[in-house]
């Protein structure tokens, strides 16, 4: 697996949890489809989720763990949430602003700006669109957490976030280490 393919998952599934650390709606069960665009960057295309209350609930948790995110500041109205969040990480700050935007049932739209201090490999900004959608109910065989990308087996993010080695991955990233 490439492993640009794979933070790609990972990240379009911390803006989802983002949201849901808002207390934005919770995303309609089943399969979503996101489309994400980082300026500079080629598309990987679209990615599909199946997504269900465990799944989206086990996201906002790992949200919650703000260890690494001294602000985090989250404002939502009707239909639209912004996120301010500054986060440190091996001696790397990150600000990110967020606003997303949509109904959750049948889709949304993320538009995020992350900025780096010190600049990382001379990239001092990154801008992102994803751009969700609600496609029906999750394929048979599938199941909630997995994560399809073109070309690649299935992920399940769950199982990923139970595997020891992700685990302490992210407790180093929590303590800035």
């Amino acid at each position: 697996m490439r492993l640009s393919q794979i933070s790609l998952a990972l990240l379009a599934g911390l803006l989802a949890a983002q949201a849901n650390a808002a207390d934005a709606p919770k995303r309609k069960s089943g399969l979503w489809e996101m489309k994400t665009q980082m300026a500079g960057i080629p598309s990987q295309g679209p990615m599909q989720m199946c997504v269900d209350q465990a799944s989206d609930n086990m996201m906002q948790e790992r949200s919650k763990e703000k260890s690494n995110c001294p602000v985090m500041d989250v404002n939502r109205g009707v239909g639209k949430v912004t996120i301010h969040a500054v986060c440190k990480h091996e001696g790397i700050t990150t600000t990110s602003d967020a606003v997303i935007t949509g109904d959750f049932e049948n889709s949304y739209r993320s538009d995020m700006v992350i900025r780096y201090d010190p600049p990382q490999q001379g990239m001092k900004e990154m801008k992102m669109v994803q751009e969700a959608r609600w496609l029906g109910p999750c394929k048979p065989g599938q199941k909630p957490g997995d994560v399809m990308m073109q070309g690649m087996p299935a992920i399940n993010m769950q199982e990923m976030m139970k595997d020891p080695q992700v685990r302490e991955m992210m407790k180093r990233q929590q303590q800035g280490k």
